[in-house]
This record gives C-alpha cells, structure tokens and sequence, in this order.
C-alpha cells in the first residue's frame, strides 16, 4: 500500500467513525468502531473493517447484534459516502464495503480466559 493510500485510509476512517458518532441516527449501529479501513490503489473501493464495543450475554445476542449493526452499515453506506465527499475533496469517492472484524471479541475473550487460569481452579 503506497504512502498515499495509507494516508487516503485514515483518513476516511476518521471521518466514517465522526460521521458515524455525530451524524447517524440508526439504532442498529449502537457502539461502533471502525478498526480498519483498505482503501484500493484506483480508490474505487473501500473496506470498512469494524466491531461491536458492546456487551452481550449470549453467542446467540452477539451474533443477533452483528448482523444488525452490519444491516445497519449498508443502510447507511450512501449517506456515508455523501459525507466523505464533502470532507475529502477526492476525485473519486471509494464504494463502501463493510467487514465485521471480531478481533476485540476474541482479545476480550482470551483476556478473561488468562484471568481464570490466573486465578486457578476453584477460585
């Protein structure tokens, strides 16, 4: 990824997360974070890596959750896109392509699964 595109990353994520946090009204999206934006060379297409920072009881309510919130996304996908193309200046505004990134499930996860062998059985 060239210099260039990093930069061009950043900063739509930046401006998808401020969007997202002042601007969208969509109850499905609840806590969002975007973890990671792909922008390709020909900036056509952006992908949109986020997480659910919520807590959820089941595996059944997590999974319930993230396919709202991904419903949620794509909804939004053409509002979000009108609003990088105010801010950016671009000459071509990238097409919105959102991923689910389970990565801060799985660190909360594994941090809770050292704390009990931390603890010790029985504890």
């Amino acid at each position: 990824m060239s210099r260039r595109t990093e930069r061009i990353s950043e900063q739509v994520r930046a401006e998808l997360a401020r969007l997202l946090r002042e601007e969208t009204t969509d109850p499905r999206l609840g806590l969002v974070t975007l973890t990671r934006v792909d922008v390709s060379p020909d900036l056509r297409n952006a992908r949109v890596y986020w997480s659910r920072m919520d807590v959820t009881v089941s595996a059944e309510e997590a999974a319930a959750a993230a396919l709202a919130t991904e419903e949620g996304l794509e909804s939004a996908a053409g509002f979000l896109r009108r609003g990088l193309a105010r801010v950016l200046h671009l000459k071509r505004v990238p097409e919105l392509h959102f991923r689910h990134d389970p990565s801060l499930a799985l660190g909360t996860d594994t941090l809770s699964l050292l704390r009990e062998i931390q603890d010790g059985p029985g504890e």
